[in-house]
């Protein structure tokens, strides 16, 4: 999104929220481009809700730099409810497709009511334009808590035993970073020369928020296979770590894609695995080889310990494992008539 088209469609307010969501809040610029969309998509439902513009008018064409502090105070939580039954239902998921399927998924949905939520009360808290927040009682809908997908060690190992291409020493560089590091998409695209220092890598993660995380001997390793064929990149992207073919930094799409890519050329599934379950799959590797819970918080750059719970699940084999170890699991029961289960393969047929 265009900042100077977000500076022209917006009204002062919201203007002074993502300044405010930025300079205090710390959070980054992409981020308040998010809560811009997410409040844009708001205003513009109740406008039409409301009658406020003709009927026949497209919905991405509805204005909100009109709005002002009354429109803002008309707001209530009435609307709001409104607003999450339309994401529910009736939001198309593909704008300009006839075929869309409509409804936003519980996550997306979640995600657009905590913008809500932290404008009113920057409305409220902040500036005062309130005397009360109408969203102080806004809930998020629930969310299906699914545990993260993630490769297995050996997948990881197919997976990097696989690289082809015109740019293998470049991509078997980012896939190794992805599977030790667990560092996001925008990080790895974002890293710089200069942040390499030894085994240690400066990374900038979301909202600006700077950590260190070391490089182990196959990062190290496929750095230095990678560095003597790195593209000679353009002048302004000297510092730039990955370069693409362009000769510009490597961009956050093309990352996805090629890794999608390379799924595929190991016969893996491309569309079950993503750029994001290759940071699942870091952390879930990790967990599994002893490294506890605290430490990965910090070496994935996370703000709260419950956001890295989410890794420590465990795999199949280890709960057999653990079933296994139990000192009464060879107990059997007293009863000489009792049988010893048969393997499933000798079952008697029905």
């Amino acid at each position: 999104m265009d900042l100077q088209a977000i500076r022209t469609e917006s009204p002062r307010i919201l203007l002074d929220f993502l300044t405010y969501t930025e300079t205090i809040r710390g959070k980054s610029t992409k981020t308040a481009q998010e809560y811009y969309l997410d409040l844009r998509l708001f205003l513009r439902f109740i406008k039409r809700s409301r009658g406020l513009v003709p009927s026949d008018t497209p919905f991405a064409e509805i204005s909100i730099s009109d709005l002002d502090e009354n429109f803002f105070r008309s707001i209530t939580l009435s609307d709001a409810y409104d607003y999450l039954l339309y994401l529910t239902n009736d939001r198309p998921k593909h704008q300009n497709s006839p075929m869309t399927a409509y409804g936003d998924i519980a996550s997306t949905r979640a995600r657009k009511i905590s913008t809500i939520r932290s404008f009113f009360n920057y409305l409220t808290e902040k500036i005062h334009i309130l005397e009360t927040n109408p969203m102080a009682q806004l809930d998020s809908p629930k969310r299906k808590k699914a545990l993260p997908q993630y490769l297995s060690a050996s997948d990881s190992m197919q997976l990097l035993s696989n690289v082809d291409g015109e740019y293998p020493e470049r991509d078997y560089c980012i896939l190794t970073f992805f599977l030790n590091c667990g560092m996001r998409v925008s990080e790895l695209t974002g890293i710089n020369m200069s942040d390499i220092q030894d085994n240690r890598l400066r990374i900038l993660g979301k909202g600006n928020k700077e950590r260190t995380v070391y490089l182990n001997e196959a990062c190290l390793l496929a750095l230095r296979a990678y560095l003597p064929k790195r593209i000679h990149p353009l002048p302004q992207f000297q510092n730039a770590l990955f370069i693409s073919r362009n000769r510009k930094r490597i961009s956050p799409s093309t990352v996805k894609w090629l890794v999608k890519r390379h799924l595929m050329v190991a016969g893996l599934d491309a569309s079950k695995y993503s750029v994001h379950k290759l940071r699942h799959t870091a952390a879930t590797l990790m967990y599994q080889n002893g490294v506890d819970v605290r430490t990965l918080k910090d070496v994935l750059g996370h703000v709260s310990l419950d956001t890295t719970m989410i890794y420590t699940h465990l795999s199949d084999e280890n709960m057999q494992k653990a079933a296994d170890k139990n000192p009464l699991s060879g107990v059997a029961p007293p009863f000489r008539s009792v049988p010893r289960p048969k393997p499933a393969d000798e079952e008697d047929e029905e």
